[in-house]
């Protein structure tokens, strides 16, 4: 059993901080921006709740966070009540946020500083990966501090892996996304295509996915692809949003070219002006090839 702290309760954080508690029996305190969310965690799971980082973070072998962006990082890091002024030599501070490379390298260096090992760890699997304890983690950092940080992290991950050194966890998340990307606007496209062309949809998909084409989002979008919904559920466009423009300016940052990716980006930018920014973003895209 390990003493750690969780820092944001979002979809993702809720359950993955009760996972550290329910299945690796650790000891566990949270940390949330409202407050209201760390108690309703505490009295649901058990565990403890803190005012600040700082002090959520005190004497903690461990500390995970998921917060929001590049900024939410830095707010929740630094400062007098920031988590690396509550913890101890030796420890390890875990980020599973969705951010750039140039934060997690930052923080990396500002936590060496301090004696403290670092980890960018932004996760792929969704919310019901969150829930299931199935999430894959791509992880940068030092060696011996992956190793020492992995059996916690694999309590909640399907696979855990290091990719590389500082920065090279959100640099393959954000592989991750354009993969998504080019495939969910595929997907919109071939199914519009289908309903043009008065296909029944359920006899194409149950072929088409048993070969080459076969993808997580075919298998999971479709039905809701071909049914117009887009509320309740998915990953929202405003995230999706989020992340391509970190992969965007990373992109002009390394020269790399990505104009599939920017051209999605425009679709999401149109849905959002519709009124779509909590719309899951891969069914939704299908709404710009069959309305008007």
């Amino acid at each position: 059993m390990a003493k750690v702290a969780f820092l944001g309760l979002g979809v993702m954080g809720y359950p993955m901080a009760g996972h550290l508690l329910k299945k690796g029996g650790h000891d566990v305190t949270v940390y949330n921006r409202t407050a209201a969310k760390a108690q309703q965690w505490a009295k649901e799971y058990g565990g403890k709740h803190a005012p600040t980082p700082r002090e959520a973070a005190k004497d903690c072998e461990l500390v995970m966070m998921c917060v929001g962006n590049d900024d939410d990082v830095r707010s929740v890091v630094h400062g007098d009540n920031g988590v690396l002024a509550g913890m101890k030599k030796g420890a390890i501070l875990v980020d599973h946020t969705t951010a750039s490379a140039t934060v997690a390298r930052e923080v990396h260096a500002k936590a060496k500083e301090r004696g403290i090992g670092f980890v960018d760890a932004p996760v792929s699997g969704g919310q019901a990966g969150a829930v299931n304890g199935q999430l894959g983690i791509m992880c940068g950092g030092d060696q011996a501090v992956f190793d020492r940080a992995k059996p916690v992290l694999d309590v909640y991950a399907k696979m855990c892996a290091l990719i590389g050194g500082p920065g090279a966890g959100q640099l393959t998340k954000m592989v991750n996304q354009l993969c998504i990307a080019g495939i969910a606007q595929s997907l919109a496209e071939a199914l519009a295509f289908a309903k043009r062309n008065d296909l029944d949809l359920e006899k194409v998909v149950s072929v088409i996915s048993k070969g080459a084409a076969q993808t997580w989002q075919m298998d999971n979008r479709w039905k809701a692809m071909s049914e117009m919904k887009v509320e309740g559920f998915g990953f929202a466009i405003e995230w999706m949003r989020k992340d391509m423009n970190i992969c965007l300016d990373q992109a002009r940052r390394s020269g790399a070219r990505l104009p599939v990716a920017a051209l999605v980006d425009q679709f999401w930018a149109h849905l959002e002006a519709r009124g779509g920014k909590r719309w899951d973003s891969t069914s939704a895209l299908i709404q710009l090839l069959l309305k008007d």
